[in-house]
């Protein structure tokens, strides 16, 4: 079924609500917070902010204070706060917003903890190591918590895992290139899992989680076809474009709607099709002018084709 907000548009629009009327039933269908949801809402804002200002704090305080409090004091109040936080997790288990601030406080904190000891005891000049190294640690919270923020915080470090490994180990004109290929195929392939388990797990069903991952994967292809237009590199990343336009267009039009998506891959086409205008015109100013009218044209276009959308799916 259809969001109230999407039902009750085309109600309003074709004058079936009076105009003097369209507020109540705002109000009754709770498209507009009353104050009890407003309340709700300032609550938990202020507990995920809090515990959030928390972990960040005790960061900021160890870092500036470095070489003013002891190691032992240092590694103690870090580790008392993990223990902490992981009691109140386990203590207020049932608590939906309490025990998610304190597992992500606690994740938080372990990286803390690992980028303490690594300048510490100088395990390493390597820091993807200890990106990857926080990400296999708190792995088991990932999997127990079943808490979607969590798991994007694990797909951020892998993602920063890879770039700074990839930094270390290649230094070549190719390094952008083929990073930017590998974060694809990494975030593609954790948009494609991420959409499967939604079916089956419940809790996955954020969608603004699952549109970080597509903006992942979205920014990545989009910047591998722009550079094989530009540089004339090898066009298998054009088809590998096509497809991917394509896959997301009928996924998301006709099997999970989601208009987020289809916007992303409208900006992507126009990003190409101006690259391509621009590289066929030898970029003078003259081109540079056409792709400015073109991306607006695109643009109009692309908002009316999406509004057509939207209407067809009210309907």
């Amino acid at each position: 079924m259809a969001p109230i907000r999407d039902q009750l548009i085309p109600l309003i629009e074709e004058g079936h609500i009076p105009k003097e009327k369209i507020d109540e039933a705002l109000s009754i269908t709770k498209v507009f917070p009353n104050e009890k949801d407003w309340l709700v809402f300032i609550g938990q804002l202020l507990l995920w902010l809090g515990g959030i200002a928390i972990a960040f704090a005790v960061m900021f305080f160890i870092a500036y204070n470095l070489d003013n409090i002891g190691k032992f004091v240092q590694f103690g109040a870090i580790e008392a706060l993990i223990a902490i936080s992981v009691f109140t997790y386990w203590k207020f288990y049932n608590h939906p917003i309490a025990s998610k601030v304190s597992l992500l406080s606690a994740s938080i904190l372990l990286g803390v903890l690992l980028a303490l000891y690594g300048i510490t005891y100088q395990t390493g000049a390597d820091t993807w190591q200890l990106f990857f190294t926080w990400a296999m640690l708190i792995t088991p919270w990932v999997i127990i918590g079943r808490f979607p923020a969590l798991w994007i915080v694990w797909l951020v470090l892998l993602n920063t895992t890879i770039i700074l490994y990839q930094s270390t180990f290649i230094s070549s004109y190719f390094f952008l290139y083929d990073l930017t290929k590998i974060l694809f195929i990494f975030n593609t392939l954790a948009l494609l899992i991420w959409e499967l388990s939604s079916s089956k797990f419940t809790w996955l069903n954020e969608r603004w989680a699952v549109r970080l991952l597509a903006l992942g994967s979205g920014t990545s292809i989009t910047w591998l076809i722009m550079d094989a237009i530009l540089d004339d590199k090898n066009m298998l990343s054009a088809l590998i474009w096509v497809v991917w336009i394509v896959s997301f267009y009928f996924f998301y039009r006709y099997i999970k709607r989601d208009l987020f998506m289809l916007s992303e891959i409208a900006l992507s086409s126009i990003i190409v099709a101006a690259s391509f205008l621009l590289k066929v015109t030898n970029m003078n100013i003259g081109s540079a002018f056409v792709a400015a009218m073109l991306i607006a044209g695109m643009s109009a276009g692309a908002a009316f084709w999406l509004r057509n959308i939207q209407k067809g799916w009210q309907s």
